[in-house]
């Protein structure tokens, strides 16, 4: 599946995904290192809100002069706790955002290329983009090992990281589409051994998938 409808068959291509603060910044840093493609969706997101991008344009409208600062970017953090506080706040917010992320992020993939390819897509769980995937991975951790993280790098309360947690998909759903799961409950270098098992396999299948 690709952005413009080739006919061109597209790599074989990894859905990343995991709850905030799971670790799964570490393994796709890991998989890039050992020579994957990675294409980060938040990355893709920073940049579709960029200064003149007509989401901004959209997100201001919808949300207020309060969301933009003086330097005429995103005030990230003002518009998270808008949209982690009021449901109806956040559909409204992907529904502008996640079309031009999807498109955005199957055009990059369409023109990488690489042995197989990383889609780092934080909210995987009932994105249109987990159909354009061959296989989607979920690293994973239980909640309150979240919480901890959560705390130790930048929520300001027990309860603000369960809001956070809350606003994304549940772990049962994510597990729920996974093809394969790393456990990021141990060490780092428990975590890196199981991320350069899972490149090697994934280099096999895309050999697999290359020659039909």
């Amino acid at each position: 599946m690709s952005a413009q409808g080739s006919e061109t068959p597209a790599p074989f291509r990894v859905g990343l995904t995991g709850g905030i603060a799971s670790g799964k910044t570490t393994v796709a840093d890991t998989l890039g290192e050992l020579g994957a493609t990675v294409i980060d969706t938040d990355v893709i997101a920073r940049e579709v809100v960029a200064p003149g991008q007509p989401a901004l344009a959209e997100i201001r409208h919808r949300f207020g002069d309060a969301i933009v600062g003086t330097d005429g970017t995103l005030d990230r953090r003002q518009l998270r706790e808008i949209v982690f506080a009021d449901p109806d706040a956040r559909q409204n917010l992907e529904a502008i955002l996640h079309p031009r992320i999807r498109y955005e992020t199957l055009r990059q993939a369409d023109s990488a290329g690489g042995p197989y390819q990383v889609i780092v897509v934080p909210l995987l769980t009932g994105s249109e983009l987990a159909a354009a995937m061959d296989r989607i991975l979920v690293v994973d951790c239980d909640e309150e090992t979240q919480i901890q993280r959560l705390l130790d790098r930048d929520a300001e309360s027990v309860e603000q990281a369960r809001r956070i947690l809350a606003a994304q998909a549940s772990r049962s759903e994510r597990l729920a589409i996974a093809d394969d799961v790393i456990d990021n409950s141990g060490t780092l270098t428990a975590l890196r051994e199981a991320t350069v098992a899972i490149h090697r396999q994934y280099l096999e299948q895309a050999r697999e998938h290359e020659n039909g």
